[in-house]
C-alpha cells in the first residue's frame, strides 16, 4: 500500500477540507471518547482519521505505532474502522476463534473491474460460491494425492531452470535469480493446466507476463484514496481502476484464446484433454453445469496464476539474498545436500528429500519470517462485533493482521532482524498456520489454498539451485552491499532485483 505523490496531494487537499469542517462543526462522531469500546489507537483528525499515519511502506509504520498502543489497536483510515493486530495470541482469536465473523474481505475499489470480485476466490465472502472454488482447488489442485501424482512435471520444470542456470553459468552472465524462479513458476502453472509453456528463459514473454502480474499487485497494494473515501470513486482519481481494467483484461484474453482453441479441438478429438483445463471444462461444458461457467473458471485462473507465480518466486529470491549475505548459512545448506544425497554428484535432489533436509526447511522459514508473502496478509472484515480482548471489533471493520511485525518481534524472536536459520532447528514452529508466530500464509478458513504447492516448489527450487551451483555476486559487490529494501504491494518483493553469477560445482 505505498503511498506515491499523486495520493500525498490528495490527501493533503482531504486535510485542509477536513481542517476546514472542523474550525466549523466540532463533531463527537470524530472523537475516540465515542468509541471507548474499541482497541487505543492514535487521535483520529476529522474526515481523514489516521490515513497520513500509513507513509510509503505500512507494514512498517504500523508496527511502529503498535509499540505505542500495543498488540490489538484501532484507526480511522477515512471512512473505515480499522483494526491492527500485531501479536500470535490476538492473531489467533482473529483468525481461528472468531475465524467465522472476521473471514470476509474488504475488496479494493480496483478489483470490481469486470466484476472480477464478485467471481473470485481471493475476493469472495466465505459463502456456497466461495467452498466451491475451494473445493474444486483442493480437488483438482492441491490435495496431497493430487501434488504427488504431479511431482514428474514439478521435477520437469526445475530440471529445465537448472539447465538455464548451467547455460548462464558457461556464458559468464548473471542470472536474476527472481525472474528465473518466475519463469519456472509460470511454466509449471500453465503444463499444470494446459499442457504448455507460456514462457522461455530467454525471451521477453516472461518479462512481459511478470510486468503484468506485478503490476497488478502493486496496484492491489498501493494506498488508494477511493478505497477510503467512497465519493472519491466516481472519479478514480489515481486512474486504479483504469489500470487494473487493462491488465485484467490482458490477462483474461490470454486464458480466454487457450480455453477457445481447447474447445475448438474437441471436435476433432475424443475430449477436453487430461489436464486440470480438460478436467474444468467438462465441469463447465454448458457454461452451467453445477453452477461453476467458462466464466468462474477464466477468473479462477486469473486468481491462481497471479498469486502462484509472484509469491513463490518472490520467495526464492529473497532466501537467496539472506543466503548470499550470510555465505555461511549458504555453506551449512549446500554441505547438508551433499551429505543426504551423496558428494558425487549422481543424482539431483528431489521432493521426496526435503524432509530430510532440516536446515534447508530452517532457511526457508527464516526467510518467510523476514520476508512474509503478504505482510498484512489479504484484508479481513468482521461480519458482526466481535468482542476480543476486552476490546470490540465492530461490524464491517477492516482487519488488518501485521505477519511481517510479529515476524520482527523482539519479544517473540532473539536478534529479530537478523537472518538466522539456527532458531529453526531448536523450534518444531511450522508456517502452515498452526503456529501463529509465523503465519506468512495466513491462517484458519482463508488460509492461502496453494500454500502446499508454493512450499513444495520454494523447498525445491532453492535445493536445486544450491546443489548444482556455487553462487556468487557481480563484480564489485559485496554481501553486505546487497539491497534488501522491499517494494510492498499486495505481496512482499525486493525493491532491487537480485543478480548472482553461478559456478558450477
Amino acid at each position: 500500500m505505498p503511498m506515491d505523490y499523486i495520493t500525498f496531494f490528495l490527501v493533503l487537499a482531504l486535510s485542509f477540507v477536513s481542517i476546514c469542517i472542523h474550525i466549523l462543526v466540532s463533531n463527537p462522531i470524530f472523537r475516540r471518547s465515542s468509541t471507548a469500546r474499541l482497541p487505543p489507537g492514535p487521535y483520529a483528525f476529522p474526515v481523514i482519521g489516521n490515513f497520513l499515519a500509513l507513509g510509503n511502506k505500512p507494514h512498517e509504520s504500523l508496527a511502529t505505532l503498535s509499540k505505542t498502543y500495543g498488540p490489538i489497536m484501532s484507526l480511522k483510515l477515512g471512512s473505515i474502522t480499522t483494526i491492527v493486530v500485531s501479536s500470535p495470541k490476538i492473531a489467533k482469536e482473529v483468525l481461528q476463534k472468531h475465524d467465522l465473523n472476521i473471514s470476509s474481505r474488504i475488496i479494493p475499489d480496483s478489483v470490481k473491474v469486470l466484476d472480477h470480485s464478485i467471481v473470485s476466490i481471493v475476493w469472495l465472502p466465505a459463502s456456497n460460491q466461495w467452498r466451491k472454488l475451494r473445493k474444486i482447488c483442493k480437488e483438482y489442485l492441491f490435495s496431497a494425492q493430487v501434488l504427488d501424482s504431479s511431482q514428474g512435471l514439478r521435477r520437469k520444470k526445475v530440471r529445465e531452470l537448472v539447465d538455464y542456470v548451467h547455460e548462464s553459468c558457461t556464458s559468464g552472465q548473471a542470472v536474476d535469480i527472481g525472474r528465473a524462479a518466475f519463469t519456472t513458476s509460470l511454466n509449471l502453472l500453465a503444463n499444470t493446466f494446459f499442457s504448455i509453456d507460456l514462457a522461455h528463459y530467454q525471451a521477453n514473454s516472461s518479462q512481459e507476463f511478470k510486468d503484468i502480474v506485478s503490476t497488478v499487485m502493486d496496484l492491489v497494494g498501493k494506498t488508494n484514496v477511493a478505497d477510503y473515501f467512497p465519493l472519491l470513486k466516481l472519479i478514480d482519481p489515481q486512474h486504479f481502476r483504469r489500470q487494473m481494467k487493462f491488465y485484467f483484461g490482458k490477462l483474461l484474453e490470454i486464458f480466454e484464446a487457450i480455453i477457445n482453441q481447447r474447445l475448438q479441438s474437441r471436435a476433432s478429438s475424443s475430449g477436453l484433454g487430461n489436464d486440470v483445463l480438460g478436467t474444468l471444462l467438462n465441469q463447465s461444458k454448458d457454461n452451467d453445469t453445477e453452477g461453476f461457467s467458462i466464466n468462474d473458471l477464466k477468473h479462477l485462473l486469473l486468481d491462481l496464476f497471479l498469486a502462484g507465480t509472484d509469491t513463490t518466486s518472490a520467495s526464492v529470491e529473497w532466501a537467496m539474498a539472506e543466503l548470499m549475505k550470510r555465505p555461511d548459512a549458504m555453506a551449512k545448506a549446500r554441505n547438508e545436500l551433499e551429505e543426504v544425497i551423496g558428494r558425487d554428484g549422481h543424482r539431483l535432489v528431489q521432493e521426496s528429500d526435503i524432509p530430510t533436509l532440516p536446515y534447508l526447511q530452517a532457511v526457508v522459514k527464516e526467510s518467510l519470517r523476514l520476508h512474509p508473502v503478504a505482510p498484512l496478509l489479504i484484508p479481513h472484515k468482521a461480519e458482526a462485533d466481535v468482542e476480543i480482548c476486552g476490546y470490540t471489533v465492530p461490524k464491517n471493520a477492516q482487519v488488518l493482521v501485521n505477519v511481517w511485525a510479529m515476524g520482527r518481534d523482539p519479544n517473540i524472536w532473539s536478534n529479530p532482524n537478523s537472518f538466522l536459520p539456527e532458531r529453526f532447528l531448536e523450534h518444531e514452529t511450522d508456517f502452515r498456520g498452526q503456529d501463529f508466530e509465523l503465519i506468512p500464509f495466513g491462517a484458519g478458513r482463508r488460509v492461502c489454498p496453494g500454500m502446499a504447492l508454493g512450499s513444495r516448489m520454494l523447498h525445491f527450487m532453492l535445493a536445486s539451485l544450491l546443489q548444482s551451483f556455487d553462487w556468487k555476486l557481480e563484480e564489485g559487490v559485496k554481501p553486505e552491499d546487497i539491497d534488501m529494501n522491499d517494494k510492498t504491494g499486495l505481496t512482499m518483493q525486493k525493491a532491487m532485483p537480485l543478480k548472482a553469477i553461478a559456478i558450477k560445482l
